[in-house]
């Protein structure tokens, strides 16, 4: 049964992922606290461990069609991989229930700016307002001081969301890469996958450094249901519109946190 569920939960996280391009791994920590009995703080941490493989898997298919831009994604999860380990530290110091709270609250924040905002608002109110960072004739971004220092501030704060929530943040990386530098939404999707790739590989890191253990067995379990998530959310993106999924989604994300909210204070 165990084992069965933990392919199950990861398909319901890979699924939700390739339907919305972020977002997903909110669902991630509470199917495992809630459906597999895991701790919270173990629970961020696989979150994070399976959201980093699956990232992991879609990223080389960005890889080859063209769609990730590597400067721009370094520096970004340069800052990331140092905010992390914060925001593990810091979890480290909360009660579980707050931080299932606090967990909470940032899902619903996150709901709420998924109804406002779909990828095609986000592109063009990059087409209507001058970004921060500019961009060469051909398409190479020009990194002057402020450009690079508000995309590592961004970072650092996606990062340690990451670390403390073990969320992979591409649901800030997306919007952040397209208003900030003026990067198409599909170029910006692939490249929030190598953000998260790497941010994770130093938030998984930092969870052993800190002595907390993290299950490879139910990480890799996760990870195998993410990938038939993955697959079957393609058939299924093809035959509904974008904006009425992450609305979809969005309501869901108030569901799932006010049952986290109800359990936590149970």
């Amino acid at each position: 049964m165990f084992f069965s569920l933990s392919i199950l939960f990861g398909s319901f996280v890979g699924f939700a992922l390739g339907l919305t391009g972020g977002g997903g791994s909110l669902l991630a920590v509470p199917l495992l606290v809630y459906g597999l009995s895991i701790a919270p703080r173990e629970a961020f941490g696989i979150s994070l461990a399976a959201v980093g493989a699956t990232a992991l898997i879609g990223l080389v298919q960005r890889i080859r069609v063209g769609e990730v831009e590597f400067g721009t994604g370094i520096l970004f999860a340069l800052a990331g991989m140092t905010g992390a380990p914060v925001g593990i530290w810091l979890a480290g110091k909360i009660p579980e229930t707050v931080l299932l709270i606090l967990f909470a609250i940032l899902m619903l924040f996150i709901a709420w700016k998924m109804w406002q905002e779909t990828s095609e608002k986000i592109q063009n109110k990059s087409q209507l307002e001058p970004s921060t960072c500019q961009r060469e004739e051909s398409g190479k971004l020009k990194f002057t001081s402020r450009c690079a220092f508000l995309l590592m501030l961004v970072g650092l704060g996606t990062g340690f969301l990451s670390g403390m929530f073990g969320i992979g943040g591409g649901i800030v990386i997306v919007p952040a890469l397209v208003m900030f530098s003026s990067m198409p939404v599909h170029r910006a999707v692939g490249t929030s996958l190598l953000v998260i790739v790497l941010i994770s590989i130093s938030g998984v890191g930092s969870h052993f450094v800190a002595g907390r253990g993290i299950s490879l067995e139910v990480s890799g379990l996760f990870v195998l249901g993410g990938i038939l998530g993955l697959i079957l959310s393609n058939q299924v993106s093809k035959r509904i519109s974008s904006s009425m999924l992450r609305r979809v989604f969005a309501a869901g994300i108030v569901v799932v946190a006010i049952f986290v909210v109800s359990m936590a204070l149970a």
